[in-house]
């Protein structure tokens, strides 16, 4: 208790911008009333001394906007993610004096497939403008269109994901759940209309508000169906975390596949939310459907029949014969209409699970729903993503991306339609 004190009045303090920050131990010496003895005193030193990267900035981090960018206009305030290839800071912009998240993705062009990532989801993110997908306010111009490396992403910022909501589970109710899962399938109706299908969904994709707002994010292995695209080109790549990965994409069941995976998804996320815990945490793709079939019962001899996949059809037919557990016993204090459109969405057979449309329209919503405020979304041309159906050199990538910053500056997107350098 007495290191959980200590910690939430550190994480007060602001981060030091700058990378110029008093001793870690400064700030537990101004705390000192917490501490009883010198021993206790030197013992949370110890395990906080850990900690202190997360309150001052890496002098790479210091050097953010190190290749171009626009510093004067705005202040970072705080590295708030990281990955592989980029980190994402808070800032503020001074033009507007709001917030901001800026994301700055580093070596973008060191692999065609990290590019190619990268150039889908800023296309997405300009495409499908909705109020519970993030939105992206700007994209930083390169000094040459020719020759950069980093792209900065400014995104509108958020407080949290919804991980960290139900990690906290900070007095949720029954309104919140509801609330949540209604947005979650309005922006999954927005997108499945477009064609697009977001591939991992899970709670750390999804931004979260202190006011209960939420909005997916990571679009990175997103993928938009046309007609004609070959199955193929889906299953070579799924990249879904598999905790929340439908079963028909476990162990490449069937010869195709849908928007029902999404839907699968978000089942699990809203079960998730009800227990405070995955609901399929999975080892590896075997131990995953174990898990799926203790709660779910084996799969019909009807659905069995129709996987593609000769190896995993004798899999599931060999399987012990399990029976399905009451959702009422699994989650005893859940609204039973919740239950009810849970089961729906966490049915084994793809072919059993509702559209987000018709799950928007499902009695649990009643009093919440309206469909003027589910708007659908016009399917997105396939002449948006012909690099996807063609072999491209990275050159090509470099310059569809570079176009694609310049949407976000319209006078220096006619220039360059005009044929200006």
């Amino acid at each position: 208790m007495l290191i959980c004190s200590l910690m939430k009045r550190l994480c007060q303090y602001p981060v030091a911008a700058q990378g110029v920050a008093p001793p870690f131990s400064h700030y537990i010496r101004c705390h000192v009333d917490l501490f009883t003895d010198e021993s206790v005193f030197a013992y949370a030193l110890l395990l906080l001394k850990g900690c202190e990267d997360k309150f001052v900035l890496s002098s790479s981090e210091m050097d953010f906007f190190s290749e171009y960018g626009d510093a004067n206009r705005y202040k970072i305030q705080e590295v708030i993610g990281k990955g592989n290839y980029w980190v994402v800071c808070s800032a503020i912009d001074t033009h507007t004096g709001g917030k901001v998240a800026i994301k700055k993705i580093h070596d973008t062009f060191e692999h065609i497939s990290d590019a190619t990532r990268i150039l889908r989801e800023i296309k997405l993110l300009r495409l499908l403008r909705h109020p519970d997908i993030v939105e992206v306010k700007n994209i930083t111009v390169p000094p040459s269109r020719r020759d950069f490396k980093d792209i900065y992403v400014i995104f509108e910022l958020m407080e949290s994901d919804l991980h960290q909501v139900i990690k906290a589970n900070d007095g949720l109710t029954r309104e919140h759940y509801q609330f949540f899962l209604y947005q979650l399938l309005r922006a999954l109706k927005y997108i499945h209309t477009a064609n697009v299908y977001h591939r991992d969904l899970k709670p750390k994709n999804i931004l979260a508000n202190s006011d209960c707002k939420l909005k997916i994010y990571d679009f990175g292995s997103a993928r938009v169906a046309f007609s004609d695209t070959p199955t193929t080109i889906f299953w070579t790549d799924y990249a879904a975390s598999r905790w929340y990965r439908a079963p028909e994409l476990c162990r490449l069941f069937f010869s195709k596949y849908t928007p029902a995976v999404d839907i699968w998804s978000i089942g699990c996320i809203f079960a998730e939310l009800l227990t405070g815990k995955p609901l399929f945490p999975g080892k590896n793709a075997v131990h995953q459907l174990d898990l799926m079939t203790d709660l779910l019962g084996t799969p019909s001899l009807d659905t069995i029949s129709r996987v593609r996949n000769e190896k995993a059809r004798r899999y599931l037919a060999s399987m012990r014969k399990k029976q399905p557990v009451p959702f009422k016993k699994k989650f005893p204090n859940a609204d039973p209409l919740a239950l009810r459109l849970l089961e729906k969405l966490l049915a084994f057979d793809p072919k059993d699970r509702p559209t987000a449309e018709e799950a928007l329209a499902h009695p649990y919503f009643e009093g919440l729903a309206k469909v003027e405020r589910e708007p659908s979304c016009q399917p997105i041309t396939e002449m948006e993503f012909k690099f996807e159906r063609r072999g491209v050199r990275m050159e090509d990538i470099r310059e569809l991306i570079f176009r694609e910053i310049l949407e976000y500056h319209p006078q220096l997107l006619m220039d360059y339609i005009n044929g200006a350098e």
